[in-house]
């Protein structure tokens, strides 16, 4: 697709690339599903149904344990190319266990073996890693690459170029040394600092490391240093390729934990608080620029503290998207602290605080305080400072925020998230911009709308051909399925951060769920009589947990400290995934009684379950859980899922 290293690029090339990568094996995936319902239902000779739910039940079980190994096992020790050999090696072996009986297949198992051998020689012995080497070097062309790695964080890479190191976290450039930008660290950093007369207790949340630490330090006032940095892969290459000093100093202390966890558990109090990311790109960082945090670190400020964080800007001109994001911001801000200094750049910085002091900063007092705390700083002279805090800038920016759209940033409503998404995708994708604008002028009232009139179009034209409206209904589950899936781990997220092994445990609850409800409709299927109405039933148990979903939400949130609480999440998962689960057999069994033909209705539904999964993750990815918010989004499902109720009764119901 013509992509370099270092290059960005927006969501259609992330579309394509990633639908070309996967076809190879997600078509064959969805393949089997259908040739393994047929085949199983011959080997033991029982009902189509029950076929389907078994397979259903299989599959989930192997999503699970593949899940699980993955994350748990291959991923911190193993780089991709050998997990790719290991997934070969297993499916090979699985292909001459099902080809030993026929006859007919002997070439094709010899093949098979044959290659199972190669792919055995090429894991255990150097091949692997020699692919993975030159794999590593095509993805970074151009670059000399001195490491790759892998945590259940993320991708951490690092390339070298004449002795100034950069280092990547999934693709993006977070710290450079040992000559850090130079610019950013010291506005960054010391002009938060000079703005307090005597800063002695610091908080950094991740970014610390690559000059911001050190900078910190330059200050005599500063008695400690508390810097929570989440991956401890990243910090483990930093101290490995650059200088490792600032993380030596007594009075630094490292804390591998998430950045907002930490400052709810923290019982100290500070005098600045830096946040060190520079953007809520996604829904993990957001969590570090909504109104909740915002009033935590407030919390967590001593008397005239100062909370630091900046978002990306410009001076010289500032378009629809940054003027949205930086408005959206500011506004969540201003609900929270009542007074704000920003100081406009290609970075907007934003000081925070309930001090008044803070809006009274000016170049001469801060360069009074650099000398007499004595600083050795390259760009930051007293006309630097004059130039930078200069009234024009303030008022130029205040007035490029005029006409902004209204909104701010809760836990619950990451609307940021979407704005710099929208920002992103302006910059490597620009044909998209009109249709971020338009998604987010989408309420909850133009989705009802949309529904109802789908819901008696559906049900018209299902009545008009005698058709079901089952497949809709499965649809609809696997749309609702991945937004429960997203809504828990962003909702665990928000409420107790990123506890990673805590997050891999609500995904496997759900799977659970799933193949519990899997295991008891294939099971108890034929003692089922009334097919339909327990269709129906499960359809109304999914409009009640949607519906009660927020309810809990604000409930767990009011008591987040509780230990057992806590774990009403993984219950919730499971519950989430049962009735997806025990949906889909119970599905085929009404279907197949209308339509013999075993693997045609077993690749329709499956189609119908994933297509509704792939909607459900990049609609609600994108734009209801971030536009919309969690309860609006929990309410658009209760929606939904009675639209499919009604469209199943009206295709379903024939007069006597």
């Amino acid at each position: 697709i013509g992509v370099v290293s270092g290059e960005g690029f927006g969501l259609p090339v992330i579309f394509l690339s990633s639908f070309l990568l996967l076809l190879p094996v997600s078509l064959p995936h969805g393949a089997l599903f259908t040739f393994g319902c047929r085949l199983y239902a011959e080997v033991h000779g029982r009902p189509s149904s029950w076929a389907v739910g078994k397979v259903y039940l299989y599959e989930t079980l192997g999503t699970i344990v593949g899940g699980t190994v993955f994350v748990y096992l291959m991923l911190p020790y193993l780089h991709s190319v050998r997990i790719a050999l290991i997934v070969s090696l297993l499916n090979l072996a699985v292909c001459l266990m099902l080809l030993k009986p026929f006859r007919q297949g002997r070439i094709l198992a010899g093949t098979s073996a044959v290659a199972l051998v190669a792919v055995g020689c090429i894991l255990f012995g150097r091949g692997a890693d020699q692919v993975h080497r030159l794999s590593v070097e095509r993805q970074w062309q151009g670059q000399k690459v001195v490491y790759y790695g892998n945590s259940i964080y993320g991708n951490v890479v690092v390339v070298e170029d004449e002795g100034q190191y950069t280092f990547f976290s999934n693709g993006i450039p977070v710290v450079a040394a040992p000559v850090p930008d130079i610019a950013f660290v010291e506005e960054f950093v010391h002009i938060p600092m000079l703005s307090h007369p005597e800063p002695e207790e610091v908080l950094i949340l991740s970014g610390g490391v690559g000059g911001v630490i050190r900078e910190v330090l330059k200050h005599p006032t500063v008695k400690r240093i508390d810097y929570a940095e989440l991956d401890p892969m990243l910090l483990e290459v930093l101290r490995r390729f650059a200088d490792p000093s600032e993380l030596d100093d007594p009075r630094v202390h490292v804390h591998n934990t998430d950045g907002r966890l930490f400052v709810r558990m923290s019982p100290r109090r500070y005098d600045i608080i830096f946040v060190g990311l520079r953007d809520p790109s996604n829904l993990q960082v957001n969590r570090l620029f909504t109104e909740e945090f915002f009033l935590l670190a407030k919390g967590k400020l001593g008397r005239g503290g100062i909370l630091v964080l900046c978002l990306p800007g410009s001076l010289t001109y500032i378009s629809e998207e940054l003027r949205d994001l930086n408005a959206c911001i500011l506004r969540t801000l201003e609900a929270v602290y009542p007074h704000i200094r920003i100081i406009p750049g290609d970075l907007n910085l934003y000081l925070a605080s309930s001090s008044p002091e803070v809006s009274r900063i000016t170049p001469s007092l801060l360069a009074e305080r650099m000398r007499e705390r004595s600083l050795e700083v390259s760009l930051l002279t007293p006309g630097y400072l004059r130039y930078r805090l200069h009234r024009r800038w303030l008022d130029w920016f205040s007035a490029s925020l005029k006409g902004a759209r209204e909104g701010n940033n809760e836990d619950f409503a990451p609307l940021a998230v979407f704005r710099s998404l929208w920002y992103w995708n302006a910059i490597f994708a620009p044909s998209l911009r009109g249709w971020f604008g338009r998604l987010e002028g989408i309420g909850l009232g133009h989705i009802l709308s949309f529904l109802l009139i789908l819901t008696f179009a559906l049900a018209f034209l299902l009545r008009l051909g005698r058709s079901s409206g089952v497949p809709f209904a499965v649809a609809s589950t696997g749309f609702a399925g991945m937004l429960y899936d997203l809504m828990l781990v962003f909702a665990f997220q928000v409420l107790y951060g990123h506890v990673f092994h805590q997050i891999g445990i609500l995904i496997t609850a759900l799977m659970s769920g799933m193949a519990a409800g899997s295991l008891f409709m294939a099971s108890f299927s034929e003692r089922v009589r009334r097919d339909l109405l327990c269709f129906a039933e499960i359809e109304l148990a999914m409009i009640v947990f949607s519906i009660s979903l927020p309810g809990t939400f604000l409930l767990l949130r009011s008591n987040p400290e509780g230990a057992l609480i806590r774990w009403i999440f993984p219950v919730l998962s499971f519950i989430s995934g049962f009735p997806v689960g025990a949906q889909f057999p119970l599905a085929a069994r009404i279907c197949l009684k209308s339509s013999p033909k075993l693997g045609t209705t077993a690749g329709m539904l499956y189609a119908c379950d994933l297509m509704g999964g792939w909607v459900g993750g990049l609609v609600g990815g994108v734009f209801l859980l971030p536009v919309l918010g969690l309860t609006k989004t929990c309410w658009t499902l209760a929606a939904l899922k009675l639209s499919s109720l009604v469209v199943f009764f009206a295709s379903s119901w024939r007069p006597v």
